[in-house]
């Protein structure tokens, strides 16, 4: 079942089309990856989701039938920028934000420690949180947005620019709030993060959707794609008649130099077909030019480079 459904969405920035016209279907139970380079229209389309941004055409509907006015209670936006208030105290700060969902009383009240002890804050909940560091900060963030019991959680890169312990603390509060049935639409512009906790993705560029499903589902757009990393000598054979002569090679669809290390040269050699005889066609080259090869190592594309491929940006452009 769709918890979420994209109909047609288009915004408009004066001269700029932010969004166009936008396809899109989130089921219930996924933690969903949006992804896009900066500038892409991600957090655009969130704003629509959430009703922060009025979009000009198109519809968004949840569980296949409620407007947002109707349905907005069910949802929680961990957003980019930090909504706190830095001189008010966890407890303060979540028991503020639950309280607007029309909580009271002893129900409110354990709301409120709930959430507060789910992203561990529990031992400072009365401390002021200007005094918090960064990755604090963010998982009160998360707290103020989990507070009210919301069945889908938008989040906008929650884990931008703090520590490793706090990033891995939520990225494991993300799973278990979706192990609990929430459904989690997840922005970040780090593919570890996509890889280790995301079952759907989308990837958006200039407004538009240009891939959507599983991992596996958007490798199988670019075809059977094979990466190839060779260890080769410094010294022994001619550097530029061998890359000439591995890119004329019928499936070679790019070479790239990854690195220069103190003994040997390493280059990222990308395959583009169903040929099995691929890496003995590449030690034939390596022979004839007489290069010392010190490795050889076969591999499926990962997602960041599949992102690179389908966008020809890196994620954090």
């Amino acid at each position: 079942m769709n918890i979420v459904k994209v109909n047609k969405l288009k915004k408009t920035y004066k001269d700029l089309v932010a969004v166009k016209g936008v396809e899109l279907e989130i089921k219930k139970g996924e933690i969903h990856g949006i992804l896009g380079p900066n500038g892409a229209g991600k957090s655009t389309l969130l704003g629509c989701i959430t009703g922060l941004v009025d979009y000009d055409d198109g519809e968004v509907v949840f569980e296949e039938k409620y407007p947002l006015k109707g349905w907005s209670r069910y949802i929680g936006f961990v957003p980019q920028e930090l909504a706190i208030y830095p001189e008010l105290s966890p407890y303060e700060n979540v028991r503020f934000f639950a309280s607007l969902y029309g909580f009271k009383g002893r129900e409110l009240e354990q709301k409120v420690l709930d959430a507060i002890d789910f992203v561990g804050l529990m031992d400072v909940k009365d401390k002021k949180s200007s005094e918090f560091s960064g990755g604090m900060k963010r998982r009160l963030n998360l707290a103020c947005a989990i507070a009210h019991s919301p069945r889908i959680i938008i989040m906008d890169e929650p884990t931008v620019g703090i520590d490793p312990q706090s990033r891995n603390r939520i990225l494991e509060n993300v799973k278990q709030l979706n192990e609990k049935g929430v459904t989690i639409i997840y922005t970040t512009h780090y593919m570890e993060e996509v890889e280790a906790i995301c079952n759907k993705i989308t990837v958006i560029d200039h407004g538009s959707v240009i891939a959507h499903g599983t991992k596996e589902e958007i490798k199988k757009l670019l075809g059977n794609t094979t990466v190839f990393i060779l260890g080769l000598d410094k010294e022994g054979g001619n550097k530029q008649l061998f890359l000439e002569s591995l890119n004329n090679l019928k499936d070679i669809e790019s070479i790239r130099e990854l690195a220069e290390l103190e003994e040997q040269h390493r280059w990222f050699v990308e395959v583009k077909c169903e040929n099995e005889d691929m890496m003995d066609l590449i030690l034939q080259v390596v022979l004839s030019h007489r290069m010392v090869m010190r490795s050889i190592t076969q591999k499926d594309l990962s997602l960041e480079e599949i992102f690179l491929q389908l966008t020809g940006k890196e994620l954090r452009d």
